[in-house]
């Protein structure tokens, strides 16, 4: 049940004219032009510096579809549902077919409905009132029946500044980490190559194939009969996510039959073949898993430090070898184990690997703990958005 003065309404009832579609085509891309905002565009951090420009022609032909700042563009395909609202230094923009403008009424405050249009609750009724087969798409007249929560302007108004707080916390962190891994890119780049030296080293490093300092092999080829307990069974998205806890299982008999041809040990590292090319995981627990052909697991070597050998999987320099040998024709995309042995790998002396990977871990250290206050703030604000936009917790309007 909601406070009292706080409505259920329709979008099409909150807004100050009808809500209107994209121009149909954009045009060439020109210098100089007049913005406009397609679909991928649009989310939260949208700025003028991102966007393509179309000729002032098309845009006067258009202009009844035109944005100007305060106005809220919503995606009605591919990512239906994801909203932003057209920034001060964004005078006047047009919109591409798949995106409409919303331009709040005089009762609506256009920071308060975006966060309402960004709940779960509003991103899943548009989800359900999307049609199509393949490619789907929700329509202007399903989308002006789409449900809103409204409290009266002077909420609305304080409920915005106390999730625009989170908003700009969130936005800070999300700087914070995207800075740290670029910094860590930039530090592959100078410490994996040998162009930067670390301070008392001055071993000569060795570039040899990787089939001449480790032993590969790849997964089994058929998809196992999966049991509710039993044996991990490790496949691409668990390297690709980081998340190895998630995971299918197999049986005992699966895994002492598999394990005789191909065991993970502490160590080892495994690398995406198949679908995704060259996301190199460590093993640097006590496992005890198989793992599927999409997988390829390259054994530890005795002139390797383990976390430097990851990382330099990792590496660009090695990243593009992969993807120079790998077979782009086929569906999904794939590369041999052949072709990952004979890839080159570049290394110093063992003392100075592992002071390099002393220093990368050192940033990934960093990042995760980014990734979890970033993770941590989204969360808050997630709870904080159910409570505030439903009425259950009511704030104080001065």
């Amino acid at each position: 049940m909601l406070p009292e003065g706080w409505k259920k309404i329709s979008l099409a009832d909150a807004v100050r004219q009808k809500i209107s579609y994209g121009i149909v085509q954009a045009g060439p891309h020109v210098n100089g032009g007049v913005p406009y905002i397609k679909s991928s565009d649009v989310r939260d951090d949208i700025s003028l510096a991102s966007l393509q420009r179309t000729s002032t022609d098309i845009h006067r032909k258009y202009i009844r579809s035109s944005v100007h700042p305060g106005d809220i563009v919503f995606s009605l395909r591919g990512n239906i549902g994801a909203t932003c609202i057209v920034p001060p230094e964004i005078s006047e923009a047009n919109l591409t077919q798949g995106t409409a403008r919303i331009s709040c009424s005089q009762k609506v405050y256009p920071s308060f409905l975006i966060q309402e249009l960004r709940t779960s609750s509003c991103i899943q009724q548009a989800l359900n009132l999307s049609k199509g087969s393949t490619f789907k798409e929700i329509s202007l007249e399903s989308l002006r029946t789409l449900k809103i929560i409204l409290p009266p302007l002077p909420e609305q108004k304080k409920i915005a500044a106390i999730l625009s707080t989170w908003d700009r916390a969130i936005e800070g962190t999300e700087n914070l980490l995207a800075n740290s891994q670029q910094q860590k890119k930039a530090l592959m780049q100078q410490l994996l190559t040998g162009k930067k030296r670390l301070p008392g080293f001055t071993g000569v490093w060795k570039t040899k194939k990787l089939k001449d300092i480790s032993k590969i092999y790849d997964g089994t080829h058929q998809t196992p009969d999966y049991v509710e307990i039993g044996v991990p069974f490790y496949s691409v998205e668990h390297l690709t996510s980081g998340n190895f806890n998630n995971t299918k299982f197999v049986s005992e008999e699966i895994y002492q039959r598999e394990s005789k041809k191909r065991k993970i040990e502490t160590d080892d590292i495994l690398l995406t073949r198949i679908g995704d090319i060259g996301t190199a995981r460590l093993i640097d627990w006590n496992v005890r898993a198989s793992f599927y052909v999409s997988l390829a697991l390259i054994k530890s070597s005795k002139v390797m430090s383990p976390k430097f050998f990851e990382c330099a999987l990792n590496s660009e320099l090695f990243r593009r070898e992969l993807w120079h040998r790998t077979i782009h024709v086929a569906f999904p995309k794939k590369i041999n184990l052949g072709d990952i042995g004979d890839c080159s790998i570049h290394f110093p002396p063992l003392p100075e690997q592992e002071a390099i990977a002393a220093i990368l871990t050192t940033a990934d250290e960093e990042i995760a703990s980014l990734e979890s206050d970033l993770s941590r703030l989204r969360q808050e604000k997630k709870a904080l958005m159910q409570q505030l936009l439903t009425g259950k917790r009511r704030v104080t309007v001065d």
